[in-house]
């Protein structure tokens, strides 16, 4: 007797990580994760924006006490997207999302209204909390909606929204901190409050259960499949709807791993603290180097904890799918890149040439309007052209950016013009990103199922690590000035060029063919 296979739930058998056939709520389900990723990355960026004005509120702290207002957000968010990408798929990626949503509307709440500074880092270190929760789940509930030629698209959109909110983040802070800074956080709540309610309607309910193995499945399945059904005319047991016990997979299926938890809590967050305050503390500090030091520890420690545990919270296996691990590499490489050259421009803007912040974002709007386009297309791209193509194609014209800026400025700058010699740069780094991005983080839907806001999770931080590198990367490159000259500029986008090239590389090798194996485990 053959067990069908076609349900997840209670069935034990493991399902893929994309479902068969497409979701008729396909694009709401998309809409309400894109809405959340880009409220995460929004506050991520618009709060450096209000830095001077929250500091004016707060005029008997010290600046090293304001900076936790920024640093506490992004150190939270990078140590726990990792945790909680496993919690989520332990307990029900729609339950977290929601959840996760909600504590963000709160600590939204919590930051516009907070009578203190004390009370404003708090509630910043919970949004990171949250945004922890939902920034993995977000793509974890949104890949298995789509059919899998229909991923590319899907995750072009989800990049496209990201992209927008990194680069409207200037300009939305700087209106909104122009009233009162506290909007920059009260405007979460309403948007919160849409999602989650749009949420509990939408999201899916029925999600795939967390086995053991698969292997271990299909012995118990193959030992059903051959017992012969008895005929006798009085004995009807055989015929039963049970052939396999569904409670199987409780909770010896996963085992907590807290010290592992612990583990990765340290690495990132102690390497993050690292480069986060670094230009402020200087980059030979002893507090800069205990933080390093105390990261690669914890990292050589949580290696070898992985390598020995039943069922570590991040699984080795993991990396056994190529297409996955080369995915994850490629995104790190791209971001050192992508937040450096964002933050070159931002620069040049605001520095050389004497931009308000205002029209500096502006001015930096052809890059996210560029994604926004390029996103939407991806998906007609990566089928006509496959999905290495797409991503070796994104990350040369990505390279190309600041390659153009190099030639076009000249040595000196002297007659540099935005529209010549600045703007195509802008558009060729837009292209890579609505190119490059959708292939790499769809490489989450090459995992398992039980595994997938996991995997969501390690590209996540691929991203969050890429940035906080990126940007460190740029202020000892550039000599740590806090307004570099064009010259020092200039050296930035050699960085920026030469990362950008990792990352084609690593899309020139990206296979997606070998993950086969890796769902049989």
């Amino acid at each position: 007797m053959t067990i069908p296979s076609t349900k997840a739930q209670g069935s034990g058998v493991p399902e893929p990580a994309i479902s068969p056939g497409p979701d008729p709520r396909r694009w709401l389900i998309l809409a309400v994760a894109s809405a959340a990723q880009f409220l995460a990355v929004l506050d991520l960026i618009a709060v450096n924006i209000a830095f001077p004005a929250i500091g004016a509120d707060f005029r008997s702290a010290s600046t090293a006490a304001l900076s936790w207002v920024l640093n506490a957000y992004t150190i939270v968010l990078a140590a726990l997207l990792v945790p909680a990408g496993r919690l989520a798929d332990e307990t029900g990626r729609r339950r977290s999302f929601l959840l996760g949503m909600a504590l963000f509307g709160v600590a939204s709440l919590g930051c516009g209204a907070a009578p203190g500074l004390g009370w404003l880092i708090a509630a910043r270190v919970v949004q990171g909390v949250a945004a922890a929760v939902v920034v993995p789940t977000s793509l974890s509930l949104a890949l298995p909606a789509f059919a899998p030629h229909e991923r590319a698209t899907a995750v072009g959109v989800w990049t496209a929204v990201s992209a927008v909110a990194a680069s409207s983040g200037p300009v939305v802070g700087g209106l909104l901190a122009a009233s009162d800074w506290r909007w920059i956080f009260l405007i979460n709540v309403p948007v919160v409050l849409v999602a989650v309610a749009a949420g509990v309607r939408i999201l899916p309910r029925g999600e795939p259960m967390r086995t053991e193995s698969v292997r271990a499945e299909s012995v118990r399945t193959e030992s059903v499949r051959t017992e012969p059904v008895r005929t006798e005319p009085v004995r009807t047991e055989p015929v039963r709807t049970e052939p396999v016990r569904t409670e199987p997979v409780r909770s010896r299926a996963r085992r907590l791993d807290p010290l592992g938890t612990l583990l990765v809590l340290l690495v990132t967050g102690s390497l993050t603290t690292a480069c986060v305050e670094a230009p402020d503390w200087g980059y030979a500090a002893p507090a800069t180097l205990a933080f390093l030091a105390a990261g690669l520890a914890a990292a050589a420690l949580c290696v070898a904890h992985m390598r020995r545990h039943p069922d570590p919270v991040v699984d080795p296996a993991l990396f056994g799918t190529r297409g996955f691990t080369t995915a994850a590499l490629g995104l790190l490489s791209y971001f050192l890149a992508y937040s450096a050259m964002l933050l070159s421009a931002t620069w040049l803007f605001t520095g050389v040439w004497g931009y308000s912040t205002r029209r500096a974002g502006v001015a930096i709007a052809a890059w996210p309007l560029t994604v926004l386009v390029v996103s939407m297309l991806s998906g007609r791209i990566v089928r006509a052209l496959g999905e290495r193509r797409s991503a070796v194609l994104g990350a040369a014209a990505f390279t190309a950016a600041p390659v153009w800026w190099l030639v076009a400025a000249g040595p000196s700058g002297d007659g540099a013009h935005y529209a010549a010699d600045f703007m195509p740069g802008l558009v060729l780094a837009g292209i890579g990103a609505g190119l490059y991005q959708p292939v790499m983080f769809a490489a989450a839907g090459l995992l398992p199922a039980h595994r997938l806001s996991l995997g969501s999770g390690v590209l996540m931080m691929s991203r969050q690590g890429g940035t906080a590198l990126g940007v460190a990367a740029l202020v000892v490159v550039t000599g740590g000035a806090r307004q570099p000259d064009l010259g020092a500029l200039r050296a930035g986008w050699v960085f920026a060029a030469l990362t950008a090239a990792v990352a084609a590389l690593a899309g020139a090798v990206f296979r997606t063919g070998q993950h086969r194996a890796a769902r049989r485990h």
